[in-house]
């Protein structure tokens, strides 16, 4: 996730050095002058994410539980109902390809001691955006709200756990999403990258039929966390 976070950098150096006269100057040609008068429109994004799970133990003091997140990729679409000059209501569903890995310390066989937990997401977010005032061809931003989840990786409907090598989560989750990013006007699109951190609300942890399981008897929850980069286009 560093990579990707300095290669967005790197993006928006040179972004400002090719474009800067147009967007960053004292007297810019404003470009999209009544883009943001639109009642509805739409857009889409791309973006990288890189997913973990917090974990809540009932008994601290246990062998501990290493969760490792992995780069992953997403995509969506984006449709934008204007509720005010400054607030956005966004229906932003997309997909996104997840991995992270679990080590267990009190095995010593790689078999038991990892698990790689890979996810296919679809979500449904209802967001809000907070824009400030326009200056030139930049508006920065806050957004926030909830998503519902379906993860079509979760094997929920497995018989086998984790004795089989199965890791099994619950299809459906809830979260919520806080972030911020800055709207870019250029002359025949909008350019928003973002960056947000999503929270899951529920326990995900589908427990081993042994309730003393040593993959999964001490864990009290597993919850979502994850940092998603996006570039969205309108």
């Amino acid at each position: 996730m560093q990579k990707v976070v300095v290669l967005l950098l790197l993006f928006s150096v040179q972004t400002q050095a090719q474009l800067g006269k147009s967007l960053f100057t004292k007297d810019p040609i404003l470009n999209l002058e009544n883009f943001d008068k639109q009642r509805v429109y739409w857009g889409y994004y791309l973006g990288f994410s890189s997913f973990d799970f917090k974990t809540d133990f009932k008994v601290n003091n246990a062998p501990p539980i290493e969760v490792k997140g992995h780069t992953g990729f997403n995509v969506g679409l984006v449709g934008v109902l204007r509720l005010h000059e400054y607030v956005e209501l966004r229906f932003e569903p997309g997909l996104y390809y997840a991995s992270r890995t679990i080590n267990y310390s009190q095995f010593t066989r790689e078999i038991d001691a990892v698990r790689e937990v890979k996810a296919t997401y679809i979500d449904f977010p209802l967001l809000l955006k907070f824009s400030s005032l326009r200056t030139g061809n930049v508006r920065p931003y806050l957004v926030g709200g909830v998503s519902t989840t379906l993860n079509l990786s979760s094997n929920s409907k497995s018989e086998d756990d984790n004795l089989q090598q199965k890791f099994r989560v619950k299809p459906w989750t809830q979260n919520y999403t806080v972030g911020f990013g800055i709207d870019l006007y250029f002359e025949y699109f909008k350019f928003s990258p973002s960056i947000r951190g999503v929270f899951g609300l529920s326990d995900e942890l589908i427990r081993d039929v042994d309730p003393n399981s040593p993959w999964t008897g001490n864990i009290e929850s597993l919850k979502t966390r994850a940092v998603l980069i996006n570039f969205t286009f309108h």
